[in-house]
């Protein structure tokens, strides 16, 4: 930073002042940089620049080009979020989140005119029209609008329905009248006051408010009732029943949690998930899911109160309470913010966190198929972080052993590459200088014979090395890397099964990865291979274990001869109890002789 500019900055400073509100940054240019929201102000702006290096780099770069400061204070610390908002969208600042949403979503318009027309358009046009949405499902916005137009027939004409164009009648009914779809007000045929009862009712179901209609259709029909209007009263009583199939429908919990929303989250390296979901009577009448790209080292805190101000603005939206997975940073007055344990409003927490895990998902499938070495390198830079490494573990080798009571001892090497298997790299090994069960004793001989020969042969080096096992294995692994000069050359960590934990050389304290984490998801699929590309090694060896002990053990009988047998026989019981003339057509008088003595003396 020049100096005039930083000596501009230090006259700044001090006079701002410890009240809520918005700073916002500008470059020489006068380029609007970044914008942020404060507690107080002169605490936050100064936290920029009382030092020289940030955590994160992308802050130092910003600070360096800062040549301005201006502020705007507001109330509270909430009108600071909205116009945070309101401001990003408008001048969106190269250092601030970004908002992530590409379509263009359907609305529900009610047009300003006399006999209001309702349909569905992608176009928010500032006519005096109502508008109600988005919706980020066309499909649940068109089941809306078939309900409404079932039990309440509008025009869905363009004519200039004026008072005076009416009384000269200057149109006639047309094909939708004859058909029930319109109550013909073009001819007078219908009141405007009854129209307008009408809209009132449609207005309450597109808020979700189904309650209030069945409530004065309830009315309405002990109305007729008792004044012996049977057949209007039959008529409202289908509309009842048809409103209360709806309900019963889209209830998914009690219908008593009413004007509700619903956040929840989830993020990443590069970019956090949110989704909304809009609660009345107990059922979702909106839902919708945003990406924030990060820019800054944005807290979880931070982004969830960017995305609540954004979808609570885009919806506009007035609950008076909300259900988070954790408490935002901004004090919302007069809004009761919830974090549920448990009951109908934790469902309706992890039904939330079901969609915005499933937008997560494609989200990653769609970049997988579109750009896979992106999808990778995300991936990497995720565990590099999460596991504390100084590098991208490209080249992952996972070692597990197995043992059958102490015997036929082996272990497998599984390898992957750029977070995938590479099978052709897989390895076994035949534990040649271990008596019985030691583990221990197992792992180190391995690690050592394995990352010898990977030296001798000047082999690449893996940048990790996980150790199915917790504290004892990795230490044992540690020594022989010890022995070949490897210790600190290449990270190595244990991975326990019973909780996950992941052991680090010389730290007691194991790591507790998220277990819904990318990170413990590769390393698990790792070590689950390895376990099972061990085992069906270690059954093998088993079985030609059995035939050495059983048969081969007998002076004179060769593996081959045993098998020859065992193909035969089929069992060893089996040629325990054939008669030795049986054995002698398949092996010879010599060797049936052999056979027949020993299992003699067993008996």
């Amino acid at each position: 930073m020049p100096a005039a500019q930083s000596e501009h900055i230090q006259q700044v400073l001090p006079g701002l002042p410890d009240k809520p509100g918005i700073y916002q940054y500008f470059d020489e240019n006068g380029k609007m940089l970044y914008v942020g929201k404060a507690k107080s102000l002169k605490k936050r702006v100064a936290s920029y620049f009382n030092k020289d290096n940030h955590e994160n780099g992308k802050t130092t770069v910003l600070v360096k080009k800062i040549a301005d400061i201006k502020i705007i204070v507001v109330a509270t610390e909430l009108e600071a979020l909205l116009l945070e908002n309101t401001l990003i969208k408008q001048y969106q600042p190269p250092y601030n989140i970004k908002l992530r949403d590409d379509k263009t979503y359907p609305w529900i318009c009610i047009s300003n005119e006399r006999f209001p027309r309702i349909f569905s358009t992608r176009n928010v046009v500032q006519d005096g029209s109502q508008y109600y949405g988005p919706y980020a499902s066309v499909k649940v916005m068109n089941t809306a609008l078939e309900l409404v137009r079932e039990l309440y027939p509008l025009r869905n004409c363009r004519l200039a329905l004026t008072k005076e164009n009416i009384e000269k009648k200057k149109f006639k009914i047309c094909l939708e009248y004859h058909i029930g779809n319109c109550l013909g007000p073009c001819e007078g045929l219908q009141s405007e006051e009854d129209y307008n009862e009408s809209l009132a009712h449609i207005r309450h179901i597109i808020r979700g408010n189904i309650g209030e209609v069945i409530k004065h259709l309830r009315e309405q029909i002990q109305g007729h009732v008792s004044e012996l209007r049977f057949e209007r009263a039959q008529g409202l009583k289908e509309k009842l029943e048809k409103l209360e199939r709806y309900q019963a429908r889209s209830t998914v919990v009690n219908p008593a949690i009413d004007n509700v929303d619903v956040f929840s989250f989830v993020a990443d390296e590069k970019s956090a998930y949110v989704n909304f979901l809009k609660v009345n009577n107990g059922a979702i009448v909106q839902g919708h899911t945003i990406e924030l790209k990060k820019k800054l080292d944005e807290t979880d805190a931070e982004l969830l109160d960017l995305a609540i101000a954004e979808l609570r603005s885009r919806f506009s939206s007035q609950s008076k309470e909300i259900i988070v997975p954790f408490a935002p940073e901004t004090e919302m007055p007069e809004i009761e913010i919830t974090v549920p344990q448990r009951g109908d409003k934790k469902k309706l927490l992890d039904l939330s966190q079901r969609n915005v895990d499933v937008y997560r998902k494609e989200k990653e499938r769609q970049e997988l198929l579109v750009d896979p070495e992106r999808h990778t390198r995300r991936i990497l830079q995720t565990m590099m972080k999460d596991l504390r490494l100084t590098e991208e573990p490209r080249h992952i080798e996972c070692f597990d052993n197995s043992n059958f009571h102490g015997d036929y001892a082996v272990s497998a090497m599984t390898v992957f590459k750029d977070t995938r298997p590479s099978k052709k790299d897989y390895r076994h090994f035949n534990v040649k200088t271990v008596e019985g069960s030691d583990d221990f004793a197992t792992m180190e001989e391995v690690i050592l014979r394995r990352y010898k020969r990977v030296q001798e042969e000047n082999q690449p080096m893996p940048q990790l090395i996980v150790i199915d096992g917790g504290k004892g294995q990795l230490s044992a692994a540690v020594t022989s890397l010890e022995k070949l000069g490897l210790r600190g050359k290449v990270a190595v960590i244990g991975i326990a099964k019973r909780l996950e934990e992941i052991y680090y050389p010389d730290d007691s304290i194991p790591l507790y990865l998220d277990k819904k984490s990318e990170t413990l998801r590769i390393i698990q699929q790792i070590r689950d291979e390895a376990h099972r590309f061990g085992i069906t090694h270690h059954r093998k060896r088993r079985s030609k274990g059995t035939i050495k002990t059983e048969l081969t053990d007998i002076k004179g009988i060769s593996e081959n001869t045993a098998a020859k047998l065992l193909v035969k026989f089929k069992s060893v019981k089996t040629i325990r109890e054939t008669p030795e003339a049986e054995l002698a057509e398949l092996i010879g008088p010599a060797k049936a002789k052999l056979v027949a003595e020993y299992f003699a003396g067993k008996a």
